[in-house]
Protein backbone atom coordinates (compact mmCIF):
# COMPACT_ATOMS: atom_id res chain seq x y z
CA UNK A 1 0.00 0.00 0.00
CA UNK A 2 1.33 3.58 -0.96
CA UNK A 3 0.10 6.66 -0.04
CA UNK A 4 -0.01 10.04 -2.42
CA UNK A 5 0.27 13.44 -0.70
CA UNK A 6 -2.25 15.87 -2.07
CA UNK A 7 -1.04 20.11 -2.42
CA UNK A 8 -2.31 20.47 0.80
CA UNK A 9 -0.70 17.86 2.60
CA UNK A 10 2.42 19.23 0.50
CA UNK A 11 1.54 22.83 2.02
CA UNK A 12 1.15 21.36 5.57
CA UNK A 13 4.54 19.65 5.79
CA UNK A 14 6.16 23.14 4.31
CA UNK A 15 4.60 25.10 6.26
CA UNK A 16 5.94 22.98 9.67
CA UNK A 17 9.20 22.66 8.40
CA UNK A 18 9.19 26.88 7.99
CA UNK A 19 8.22 26.72 11.33
CA UNK A 20 10.94 25.39 12.78
CA UNK A 21 13.25 26.42 10.31
CA UNK A 22 13.23 30.57 10.85
CA UNK A 23 14.51 30.12 14.51
CA UNK A 24 17.36 27.86 13.61
CA UNK A 25 17.94 30.07 10.70
CA UNK A 26 18.19 33.14 13.11
CA UNK A 27 20.60 30.72 15.51
CA UNK A 28 22.53 29.88 12.79
CA UNK A 29 23.28 33.74 11.29
CA UNK A 30 24.21 34.71 14.58
CA UNK A 31 26.10 31.99 15.04
CA UNK A 32 28.18 32.47 11.83
CA UNK A 33 28.09 36.35 12.01
CA UNK A 34 30.65 36.00 14.77
CA UNK A 35 32.96 34.78 11.83
CA UNK A 36 32.02 37.82 9.50
CA UNK A 37 32.46 40.20 12.17
CA UNK A 38 36.05 38.60 12.68
CA UNK A 39 36.69 39.19 9.46
CA UNK A 40 35.91 42.56 9.25
CA UNK A 41 37.10 43.68 11.90
CA UNK A 42 40.51 41.81 11.48
CA UNK A 43 40.76 43.29 7.12
CA UNK A 44 40.58 46.49 9.03
CA UNK A 45 43.33 46.17 11.48
CA UNK A 46 45.61 44.50 8.95
CA UNK A 47 45.98 42.07 5.73
CA UNK A 48 48.50 39.92 7.68
CA UNK A 49 45.90 39.65 10.48
CA UNK A 50 43.13 38.46 7.64
CA UNK A 51 44.93 36.15 6.17
CA UNK A 52 46.05 34.84 9.40
CA UNK A 53 42.26 34.42 11.20
CA UNK A 54 41.84 32.72 7.10
CA UNK A 55 44.26 30.14 7.69
CA UNK A 56 43.60 29.68 11.77
CA UNK A 57 39.69 29.67 11.28
CA UNK A 58 40.21 26.84 9.03
CA UNK A 59 42.12 24.90 10.91
CA UNK A 60 39.70 25.31 13.62
CA UNK A 61 36.91 24.93 12.16
CA UNK A 62 37.96 21.48 10.19
CA UNK A 63 38.49 20.38 14.48
CA UNK A 64 35.37 22.19 16.00
CA UNK A 65 32.71 20.67 12.93
CA UNK A 66 34.43 16.93 12.99
CA UNK A 67 33.89 16.97 16.73
CA UNK A 68 30.43 18.66 17.21
CA UNK A 69 29.59 16.10 14.04
CA UNK A 70 29.56 13.15 16.52
CA UNK A 71 27.78 15.16 18.51
CA UNK A 72 25.04 15.48 15.98
CA UNK A 73 24.39 11.28 16.81
CA UNK A 74 22.06 13.01 19.85
CA UNK A 75 19.70 14.78 17.11
CA UNK A 76 18.47 11.58 15.45
CA UNK A 77 18.53 9.88 19.13
CA UNK A 78 16.55 12.05 20.81
CA UNK A 79 13.74 13.22 18.03
CA UNK A 80 12.97 9.21 17.58
CA UNK A 81 12.47 9.50 21.45
CA UNK A 82 10.46 12.25 21.28
CA UNK A 83 8.35 11.19 18.67
CA UNK A 84 7.88 8.02 20.46
CA UNK A 85 6.84 10.20 23.60
CA UNK A 86 9.79 8.05 25.40
CA UNK A 87 10.52 11.09 27.33
CA UNK A 88 12.51 9.77 30.34
CA UNK A 89 14.74 8.21 28.10
CA UNK A 90 15.90 11.47 26.62
CA UNK A 91 17.36 12.76 29.86
CA UNK A 92 19.54 9.47 29.49
CA UNK A 93 20.80 10.24 26.14
CA UNK A 94 21.63 14.49 27.48
CA UNK A 95 23.29 12.95 29.93
CA UNK A 96 25.44 10.42 27.91
CA UNK A 97 26.29 12.92 25.06
CA UNK A 98 27.30 15.65 28.02
CA UNK A 99 30.22 12.89 29.17
CA UNK A 100 31.08 12.33 24.91
CA UNK A 101 31.60 16.60 24.30
CA UNK A 102 33.79 16.34 27.86
CA UNK A 103 36.37 13.40 26.14
CA UNK A 104 35.70 14.88 22.45
CA UNK A 105 37.04 18.42 24.07
CA UNK A 106 40.29 16.42 25.36
CA UNK A 107 40.92 15.33 21.81
CA UNK A 108 40.40 18.60 20.03
CA UNK A 109 42.56 20.72 22.69
CA UNK A 110 45.02 18.69 22.19
CA UNK A 111 45.38 19.27 17.80
CA UNK A 112 44.48 22.59 18.79
CA UNK A 113 47.57 23.09 20.70
CA UNK A 114 49.91 21.25 18.56
CA UNK A 115 48.66 22.48 15.25
CA UNK A 116 52.01 22.28 13.41
CA UNK A 117 51.76 19.19 11.35
CA UNK A 118 48.58 21.24 9.08
CA UNK A 119 50.19 24.70 9.39
CA UNK A 120 53.45 23.07 7.88
CA UNK A 121 50.97 22.37 4.41
CA UNK A 122 50.17 25.82 3.97
CA UNK A 123 53.97 27.09 4.55
CA UNK A 124 53.26 30.20 6.15
CA UNK A 125 55.76 33.06 7.01
CA UNK A 126 57.15 33.01 10.63
CA UNK A 127 55.04 35.94 11.60
CA UNK A 128 51.85 34.36 10.05
CA UNK A 129 52.53 31.11 12.05
CA UNK A 130 52.88 32.77 15.29
CA UNK A 131 49.45 34.69 14.90
CA UNK A 132 47.58 31.61 13.79
CA UNK A 133 49.41 29.34 16.43
CA UNK A 134 48.38 31.92 18.98
CA UNK A 135 45.19 32.28 17.66
CA UNK A 136 44.45 28.51 18.35
CA UNK A 137 46.01 27.88 21.23
CA UNK A 138 43.42 30.62 22.60
CA UNK A 139 40.65 28.74 20.67
CA UNK A 140 41.53 25.46 22.43
CA UNK A 141 39.93 27.00 26.06
CA UNK A 142 36.84 27.82 24.05
CA UNK A 143 36.47 24.22 22.82
CA UNK A 144 34.94 22.49 26.19
CA UNK A 145 32.29 25.54 25.59
CA UNK A 146 31.54 24.94 22.22
CA UNK A 147 31.19 21.62 22.15
CA UNK A 148 28.63 21.58 25.41
CA UNK A 149 26.31 24.18 24.18
CA UNK A 150 26.43 21.61 21.46
CA UNK A 151 24.55 19.11 23.55
CA UNK A 152 21.80 21.59 24.54
CA UNK A 153 21.45 22.46 20.95
CA UNK A 154 20.69 19.01 20.48
CA UNK A 155 18.29 18.35 22.94
CA UNK A 156 16.10 21.65 22.11
CA UNK A 157 16.07 21.36 18.35
CA UNK A 158 15.06 17.66 18.26
CA UNK A 159 12.20 18.12 20.88
CA UNK A 160 11.12 21.32 18.58
CA UNK A 161 12.35 24.34 20.75
CA UNK A 162 15.13 25.67 18.50
CA UNK A 163 13.81 29.41 19.64
CA UNK A 164 15.75 28.78 22.93
CA UNK A 165 19.15 28.18 21.48
CA UNK A 166 17.98 30.99 19.18
CA UNK A 167 17.61 33.42 22.16
CA UNK A 168 21.02 32.17 23.22
CA UNK A 169 22.84 32.59 19.98
CA UNK A 170 21.89 36.03 19.49
CA UNK A 171 22.33 37.03 22.73
CA UNK A 172 25.97 35.91 22.38
CA UNK A 173 26.68 37.51 19.23
CA UNK A 174 25.48 41.01 20.95
CA UNK A 175 28.13 40.39 23.44
CA UNK A 176 30.78 39.11 20.95
CA UNK A 177 30.71 42.64 19.30
CA UNK A 178 31.86 44.72 21.62
CA UNK A 179 34.38 41.60 23.18
CA UNK A 180 35.93 41.74 19.64
CA UNK A 181 36.41 45.49 19.37
CA UNK A 182 38.14 45.97 22.53
CA UNK A 183 40.78 42.88 22.22
CA UNK A 184 41.23 43.21 18.71
CA UNK A 185 42.03 46.94 18.54
CA UNK A 186 42.91 47.76 22.23
CA UNK A 187 41.47 49.76 25.05
CA UNK A 188 40.74 50.34 28.68
CA UNK A 189 44.01 49.52 29.24
CA UNK A 190 44.43 46.26 26.75
CA UNK A 191 46.89 45.96 23.97
CA UNK A 192 45.35 45.43 20.72
CA UNK A 193 45.98 41.58 19.81
CA UNK A 194 44.60 41.71 16.04
CA UNK A 195 43.79 38.31 15.35
CA UNK A 196 44.46 36.56 18.48
CA UNK A 197 42.06 39.28 20.34
CA UNK A 198 39.15 36.96 18.39
CA UNK A 199 40.01 33.99 19.94
CA UNK A 200 39.84 35.78 23.47
CA UNK A 201 36.19 37.40 22.60
CA UNK A 202 35.19 33.61 21.65
CA UNK A 203 35.91 31.86 24.33
CA UNK A 204 34.45 34.92 26.59
CA UNK A 205 31.15 34.52 25.07
CA UNK A 206 31.39 30.64 24.42
CA UNK A 207 31.31 29.87 28.66
CA UNK A 208 28.78 32.38 28.99
CA UNK A 209 26.56 31.27 26.71
CA UNK A 210 27.15 27.42 27.41
CA UNK A 211 26.85 28.94 31.48
CA UNK A 212 23.36 30.36 30.26
CA UNK A 213 21.76 27.02 28.73
CA UNK A 214 22.71 24.53 31.22
CA UNK A 215 20.84 26.99 34.02
CA UNK A 216 18.05 26.98 31.37
CA UNK A 217 17.87 22.67 31.81
CA UNK A 218 18.00 22.86 35.03
CA UNK A 219 15.59 25.43 35.89
CA UNK A 220 13.38 25.24 33.12
CA UNK A 221 9.89 23.58 33.10
CA UNK A 222 9.47 22.70 30.10
CA UNK A 223 12.82 20.18 30.88
CA UNK A 224 11.56 18.11 33.92
CA UNK A 225 9.82 15.18 31.91
CA UNK A 226 12.94 14.61 30.69
CA UNK A 227 14.31 13.63 34.04
CA UNK A 228 18.08 15.11 32.86
CA UNK A 229 18.87 15.80 36.49
CA UNK A 230 16.13 13.85 38.65
CA UNK A 231 18.52 11.01 38.66
CA UNK A 232 21.57 11.92 39.50
CA UNK A 233 24.42 13.24 37.01
CA UNK A 234 25.87 9.34 36.59
CA UNK A 235 28.89 7.75 35.21
CA UNK A 236 29.70 6.95 31.39
CA UNK A 237 27.39 4.29 30.31
CA UNK A 238 30.17 2.83 27.60
CA UNK A 239 27.40 0.65 25.70
CA UNK A 240 25.57 4.28 25.42
CA UNK A 241 28.42 5.93 23.92
CA UNK A 242 29.31 3.04 21.58
CA UNK A 243 25.71 3.66 20.30
CA UNK A 244 26.20 7.37 19.80
CA UNK A 245 30.17 7.10 18.57
CA UNK A 246 28.27 4.02 16.09
CA UNK A 247 26.21 6.54 14.65
CA UNK A 248 28.06 9.89 15.39
CA UNK A 249 31.69 8.63 14.08
CA UNK A 250 30.38 8.43 10.48
CA UNK A 251 28.24 12.02 10.58
CA UNK A 252 31.51 13.68 12.22
CA UNK A 253 33.61 12.61 9.62
CA UNK A 254 31.31 13.40 6.86
CA UNK A 255 31.32 16.99 8.41
CA UNK A 256 35.23 16.70 8.40
CA UNK A 257 35.61 15.54 4.81
CA UNK A 258 33.41 18.45 3.89
CA UNK A 259 34.76 21.47 5.93
CA UNK A 260 38.40 20.04 5.31
CA UNK A 261 37.83 20.13 1.61
CA UNK A 262 37.95 24.02 2.22
CA UNK A 263 40.67 24.02 4.93
CA UNK A 264 43.05 22.65 2.37
CA UNK A 265 41.93 24.50 -0.47
CA UNK A 266 42.98 27.69 2.24
CA UNK A 267 45.82 25.86 3.08
CA UNK A 268 47.06 25.56 -0.68
CA UNK A 269 45.56 28.80 -1.78
CA UNK A 270 47.85 30.24 0.76
CA UNK A 271 51.16 29.57 -1.12
CA UNK A 272 49.86 32.12 -3.97
CA UNK A 273 50.32 34.85 -1.63
CA UNK A 274 48.15 36.85 1.17
CA UNK A 275 46.03 38.97 -1.27
CA UNK A 276 45.08 35.84 -3.09
CA UNK A 277 44.20 34.01 0.64
CA UNK A 278 42.38 36.81 1.59
CA UNK A 279 40.37 37.06 -1.26
CA UNK A 280 39.03 33.58 -0.50
CA UNK A 281 38.59 34.14 2.94
CA UNK A 282 36.22 37.10 1.88
CA UNK A 283 34.36 34.49 -0.88
CA UNK A 284 34.17 31.63 1.53
CA UNK A 285 32.92 33.64 4.31
CA UNK A 286 30.25 34.46 2.32
CA UNK A 287 29.85 31.28 1.16
CA UNK A 288 29.48 30.01 4.67
CA UNK A 289 26.45 32.33 5.50
CA UNK A 290 24.48 31.25 2.41
CA UNK A 291 25.20 28.15 3.46
CA UNK A 292 23.23 28.61 6.93
CA UNK A 293 19.98 28.73 5.15
CA UNK A 294 19.71 24.99 3.66
CA UNK A 295 21.63 23.47 6.83
CA UNK A 296 18.94 25.45 8.79
CA UNK A 297 16.16 23.85 6.52
CA UNK A 298 17.77 20.45 6.54
CA UNK A 299 18.03 20.53 10.27
CA UNK A 300 14.08 21.27 10.75
CA UNK A 301 13.56 18.90 8.31
CA UNK A 302 15.82 16.35 9.94
CA UNK A 303 14.47 16.86 12.98
CA UNK A 304 10.76 16.25 12.01
CA UNK A 305 11.54 13.70 9.98
CA UNK A 306 13.11 12.02 13.29
CA UNK A 307 9.73 12.42 15.12
CA UNK A 308 7.84 10.65 12.14
CA UNK A 309 10.23 7.71 12.00
CA UNK A 310 9.61 7.63 16.00
CA UNK A 311 6.14 7.93 16.16
CA UNK A 312 6.32 4.60 13.45
CA UNK A 313 4.83 7.48 10.90
CA UNK A 314 7.18 5.90 7.72
CA UNK A 315 4.74 7.52 4.62
CA UNK A 316 4.60 11.07 6.84
CA UNK A 317 8.80 10.64 7.18
CA UNK A 318 9.28 10.26 3.72
CA UNK A 319 7.16 13.34 2.15
CA UNK A 320 8.09 15.59 5.44
CA UNK A 321 12.04 14.83 3.51
CA UNK A 322 10.79 15.60 0.26
CA UNK A 323 9.08 18.65 1.17
CA UNK A 324 12.46 19.69 3.25
CA UNK A 325 14.59 19.14 0.42
CA UNK A 326 12.65 20.90 -2.49
CA UNK A 327 12.09 23.80 0.14
CA UNK A 328 15.83 23.91 0.31
CA UNK A 329 16.55 23.56 -3.64
CA UNK A 330 14.20 26.51 -4.18
CA UNK A 331 15.56 29.07 -1.56
CA UNK A 332 18.90 28.61 -2.29
CA UNK A 333 18.24 29.35 -6.34
CA UNK A 334 16.92 32.19 -5.63
CA UNK A 335 19.83 33.21 -3.18
CA UNK A 336 22.44 31.99 -5.68
CA UNK A 337 21.20 35.01 -8.14
CA UNK A 338 20.69 37.58 -5.72
CA UNK A 339 24.71 37.09 -4.91
CA UNK A 340 25.36 36.95 -8.41
CA UNK A 341 23.59 40.11 -9.24
CA UNK A 342 24.85 41.92 -5.92
CA UNK A 343 28.51 40.80 -5.99
CA UNK A 344 30.53 44.17 -6.12
CA UNK A 345 28.30 45.92 -3.12
CA UNK A 346 28.49 42.75 -1.11
CA UNK A 347 32.55 42.42 -1.73
CA UNK A 348 32.65 45.91 -0.63
CA UNK A 349 30.98 44.99 2.72
CA UNK A 350 33.77 42.84 3.32
CA UNK A 351 37.00 45.38 2.71
CA UNK A 352 38.00 48.23 1.52
CA UNK A 353 41.44 46.21 -0.53
CA UNK A 354 41.14 46.86 -4.55
CA UNK A 355 43.67 43.76 -4.28
CA UNK A 356 41.73 41.31 -1.92
CA UNK A 357 38.38 42.65 -3.58
CA UNK A 358 39.62 41.59 -7.37
CA UNK A 359 41.10 38.46 -5.99
CA UNK A 360 37.61 37.51 -4.33
CA UNK A 361 35.23 39.13 -7.77
CA UNK A 362 35.93 36.04 -9.78
CA UNK A 363 34.98 33.51 -7.01
CA UNK A 364 31.89 34.93 -6.14
CA UNK A 365 30.75 32.56 -9.58
CA UNK A 366 30.79 29.69 -7.83
CA UNK A 367 29.22 30.69 -4.75
CA UNK A 368 26.22 31.48 -7.05
CA UNK A 369 25.98 28.42 -8.82
CA UNK A 370 26.70 25.76 -6.54
CA UNK A 371 24.04 26.80 -4.31
CA UNK A 372 21.33 24.13 -5.62
CA UNK A 373 23.73 21.33 -5.66
CA UNK A 374 24.79 22.52 -1.87
CA UNK A 375 20.97 22.56 -0.67
CA UNK A 376 20.24 18.90 -2.34
CA UNK A 377 23.18 17.17 -0.57
CA UNK A 378 22.80 19.18 3.17
CA UNK A 379 19.02 17.93 2.96
CA UNK A 380 19.62 14.53 1.54
CA UNK A 381 22.21 13.93 4.49
CA UNK A 382 20.22 15.36 7.34
CA UNK A 383 17.68 12.74 6.58
CA UNK A 384 19.23 9.73 6.04
CA UNK A 385 20.69 11.14 9.45
CA UNK A 386 17.21 11.45 10.67
CA UNK A 387 16.77 7.16 9.90
CA UNK A 388 20.41 6.85 11.29
CA UNK A 389 21.97 6.12 8.17
CA UNK A 390 25.57 7.72 8.26
CA UNK A 391 27.96 5.38 6.86
CA UNK A 392 27.39 5.01 3.20
CA UNK A 393 27.15 8.80 3.03
CA UNK A 394 30.33 9.13 4.69
CA UNK A 395 32.15 7.26 1.99
CA UNK A 396 30.11 9.06 -0.76
CA UNK A 397 31.21 12.43 0.66
CA UNK A 398 35.21 11.19 0.36
CA UNK A 399 35.20 10.65 -2.83
CA UNK A 400 33.26 13.33 -4.13
CA UNK A 401 35.08 16.33 -2.17
CA UNK A 402 38.48 15.05 -1.14
CA UNK A 403 39.12 12.59 -4.26
CA UNK A 404 36.79 14.70 -6.72
CA UNK A 405 36.49 18.06 -5.43
CA UNK A 406 40.00 18.71 -3.55
CA UNK A 407 42.25 16.32 -5.53
CA UNK A 408 40.52 17.47 -9.02
CA UNK A 409 41.04 21.39 -7.66
CA UNK A 410 44.55 20.92 -7.05
CA UNK A 411 45.02 20.03 -10.87
CA UNK A 412 43.34 22.29 -12.24
CA UNK A 413 44.49 25.65 -9.78
CA UNK A 414 47.99 24.55 -9.76
CA UNK A 415 47.82 23.65 -13.73
CA UNK A 416 49.40 20.36 -13.05
CA UNK A 417 49.27 18.80 -16.28
CA UNK A 418 49.63 21.95 -18.43
CA UNK A 419 46.18 22.68 -19.91
CA UNK A 420 44.35 24.05 -17.23
CA UNK A 421 42.20 27.12 -19.18
CA UNK A 422 44.08 31.14 -17.41
CA UNK A 423 40.38 31.17 -15.92
CA UNK A 424 40.88 28.58 -13.74
CA UNK A 425 44.33 28.90 -12.91
CA UNK A 426 44.54 29.71 -8.96
CA UNK A 427 41.81 29.78 -6.37
CA UNK A 428 39.21 29.18 -9.14
CA UNK A 429 40.10 26.16 -10.02
CA UNK A 430 40.06 24.91 -6.57
CA UNK A 431 37.11 26.41 -6.29
CA UNK A 432 35.41 24.71 -9.57
CA UNK A 433 36.73 21.45 -8.36
CA UNK A 434 34.58 21.91 -4.98
CA UNK A 435 31.52 23.05 -7.07
CA UNK A 436 32.04 19.91 -9.14
CA UNK A 437 32.09 17.67 -5.91
CA UNK A 438 29.16 19.28 -4.49
CA UNK A 439 26.58 18.11 -7.55
CA UNK A 440 28.56 14.68 -7.42
CA UNK A 441 27.62 13.93 -3.61
CA UNK A 442 24.21 16.05 -3.86
CA UNK A 443 22.96 13.52 -6.46
CA UNK A 444 24.34 10.72 -5.22
CA UNK A 445 22.80 11.13 -1.61
CA UNK A 446 19.26 11.76 -3.06
CA UNK A 447 19.43 8.36 -4.84
CA UNK A 448 20.36 6.61 -1.75
CA UNK A 449 17.78 8.02 0.25
CA UNK A 450 15.60 6.92 -2.10
CA UNK A 451 16.71 3.72 -1.72
CA UNK A 452 16.60 3.85 1.52
CA UNK A 453 13.05 4.99 2.22
CA UNK A 454 11.58 2.45 0.01
CA UNK A 455 13.33 -0.39 1.37
CA UNK A 456 11.88 0.12 5.32
CA UNK A 457 8.87 0.99 3.50
CA UNK A 458 8.64 -1.72 1.54
CA UNK A 459 9.46 -3.76 5.31
CA UNK A 460 6.63 -2.26 7.10
CA UNK A 461 4.36 -3.18 3.97
CA UNK A 462 3.65 -0.27 3.49
CA UNK A 463 4.33 -0.51 -0.20
CA UNK A 464 3.94 -3.76 -2.80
Amino acid sequence: MSVNSTPAMQHSWTMRIANLTWPILIGQLATITNGVIDTIMTARYSAMDLAALGLGSSVYISIFVGLSGVLQALSPAIGQLFGARKFTEIGFEVRQGAWLAIFLSLLGAILLCIPGPLLAIAQPTAALNDKVVEYLQILALALPATLGFRVFTSLNTATSRPRMVMTIQVCALLLKIPLNYLFIFGGLGLPAFGTPGCAIATAVTAWATLITGWFIIRRGSHYQAFEIFGKGWGKPVWQAQAALLKLGVPMGLSYLIEVTAFTFMALFISRMGSDTLAGHQVTGNLGTVLYMLPLSIAHATGTLVAQEIGAGRLVQARHTGNAGIRLGVMLSVATGIIVWVLREEIIALYTPDAIVAAAAMPLFFFISFYQIFDAIQVGAAFVLRAYKVALIPTIMYAFAMWGVGLFGGYLLGFNIFGFTPTYLQGAAGFWMGNSFSLALVGMALLWYLKHIQHLLEKEAHLID
